[in-house]
């Protein structure tokens, strides 16, 4: 007897994929738009649907963007959102970044790249400092694949060769991943985990550090893909958008049918008026 594994509630419909870009390097810098003619943000959209096609759709949201782009309603009909800032961390707003936070604890895919480490929403969902060593002396980093059999690293060489790049270095200040898919190692010795798995509530997470804005990285073929490959891992499981809250149950509700009192967190604790 041949059984068929559910679908994904994403699988009926293209994958709806946010970009999130700072866009201010781009402005400020001639070498990052000389890389970058029509924005680093642009790059990674182009990474992710020449290689996912027509089952993605993608849209842009920038920093500068009212509510950065990330309304409520934006984020809602968000499937995955990918990250890339690296000198406004602080300008983005901690509404927005408890807003994105909390859908993907409801279950919204988070792809964070490079200086997206220090990110608030990353931050805040790993719960460490995310610090780490680096230096910008166009150092030659090679990204070892050490699971091979991972989603995220399907048709990618071993290593991918990266001519010119900012290095990342231990000790990188992270929980220990729920899955390592690369690790990094530098012309000047160092070694770093560079791709990285997490879950948190009902959200997938990936973690890739190539990508630094003085070095055409985000035009290297197989970077492109591992993006592509990370935001199709990064899909949503369920169809179900709601962060899980305290509720309380009567006894036997198991046998009877009966469901929570649907009253919130502070009322279900006895903290209610």
């Amino acid at each position: 007897m041949t059984t068929t594994a559910p679908a994904s509630p994403t699988t009926a419909r293209p994958l709806r994929v946010t970009i999130w870009g700072e866009n201010r390097h781009e402005k400020r810098d001639a070498r990052v738009r000389e890389n970058y003619p029509e924005g680093m943000h642009a790059a990674i959209r182009d990474a992710v649907a020449e290689n996912l096609g027509d089952g993605v759709t993608t849209r842009i949201a920038l920093l500068d963007d009212p509510e950065h782009g990330l309304s409520e309603e934006v984020l809602a009909a968000t499937d995955v959102l990918t990250w890339w800032g690296h000198m406004a961390h602080d300008e983005v707003s901690d509404e927005v970044a408890e807003r994105v936070q909390r859908h993907v604890l409801a279950g919204m895919g988070l792809v964070v790249l490079h200086s997206g480490h220090w990110s608030k929403p990353f931050t805040r969902l790993m719960g460490t400092t995310c610090t780490l060593r680096w230096r910008n002396e166009r150092d030659r980093e090679l990204v070892w694949t050490v699971n091979p059999s991972h989603p995220i690293a399907a048709g990618v060489p071993h290593p991918i060769v990266i001519d010119e790049q900012e290095m990342y270095g231990e000790h990188f200040d992270i929980p220990v991943p729920d899955e390592l898919v690369f690790v990094s190692s530098f012309s000047g010795g160092e070694v770093f985990r560079s791709g990285c798995c997490f879950r948190r509530g009902k959200g997938k997470i990936f973690y890739f550090s190539p990508g630094d804005q003085d070095y055409p990285v985000y035009q290297h073929p197989h970077v492109r893909r591992v993006i592509a490959n990370g935001v199709d891992w990064a899909r949503p499981a369920t169809a179900d958008r709601e962060v899980p809250f305290l509720d309380r149950y009567p006894t036997d509700w198991f046998l009877t049918g009966d469901g929570g009192q649907g009253v919130g967190d502070a009322e279900a604790a006895g903290k209610g008026a």
